[in-house]
C-alpha cells in the first residue's frame, strides 16, 4: 500500500546513506572534507537524475503509484492511514535535503516532464545511475581493494549526466 510516510523516509535514509558511506569512505583514505562533499553532490545528483526520469516513467506513462511527484511543491495530504502531522515533517525533511538536487536536475532537462514514452533501453541507461548501481560499485572498488578510487570515480563518474540528457533531448521528443 502505497504511503507518503514511506516515500520519505525512504529518500531521507538513502541521502543518509550515501553521506554516510561517502564519509566512513572519506576518513579511511584521510580524504578532505571538499572531497567527500563534492563526492556526495555527485553521487546525490546522479540518483536524482535516476529518480527523476524513473517518476516520470511511472506517472506519466504507466498510470503507477504517485506518491513521487516530479517537483515536489507542497505537503500532500496523508492518506487514510497516515498521520497529516508526520506527513508534513516528512515532507519538509526530505524538501531541505532534496531541494536542490531536484532544481537541478529538473531545470536540466525540464522538458523531459512531459515525455509520454520512455523506451526501456533510456531506463536501462538512466538505471547506471540507480542506488543499487551505485553500491555496487562502491563494492568492486572495495573487493578490488581500491578504496581510495571511489571518491574521485563518483565526481567523474557525473560527466556522463550531461551525455544521458543530451540522448533524452535527441531521441525522445516531449510533447
Amino acid at each position: 500500500m502505497p504511503s507518503y510516510t514511506g516515500r520519505y523516509l525512504d529518500s531521507i535514509f538513502d541521502i543518509i546513506l550515501n553521506f554516510l558511506f561517502l564519509l566512513t569512505i572519506g576518513n579511511v583514505v584521510h580524504a578532505s572534507i571538499w572531497l567527500i562533499l563534492l563526492a556526495f553532490i555527485a553521487i546525490q545528483l546522479q540518483g536524482t537524475l535516476y529518480n527523476y526520469y524513473y517518476v516520470i516513467l511511472r506517472n506519466n506513462i504507466i498510470g503507477g503509484d504517485a506518491t513521487s511527484k516530479i517537483t515536489e511543491i507542497a505537503s500532500p495530504i496523508a492518506f487514510p492511514n497516515e498521520n497529516q502531522q508526520v506527513v508534513n515533517i516528512l515532507y519538509h525533511t526530505y524538501n531541505c535535503l532534496y531541494i536542490l538536487f531536484d532544481k537541478t536536475i529538473f531545470y536540466a532537462d525540464q522538458k523531459a516532464a512531459t515525455l509520454t514514452k520512455i523506451p526501456n533501453w533510456f531506463m536501462t541507461l538512466v538505471s547506471f545511475y540507480g542506488l543499487g548501481t551505485q553500491l555496487l560499485i562502491i563494492a568492486l572498488f572495495l573487493c578490488f581493494n581500491a578504496i581510495e578510487y571511489i571518491l574521485p570515480f563518483f565526481i567523474y563518474y557525473s560527466i556522463f549526466m550531461v551525455l544521458l540528457i543530451g540522448i533524452r533531448r535527441l531521441f525522445l521528443k516531449t510533447v
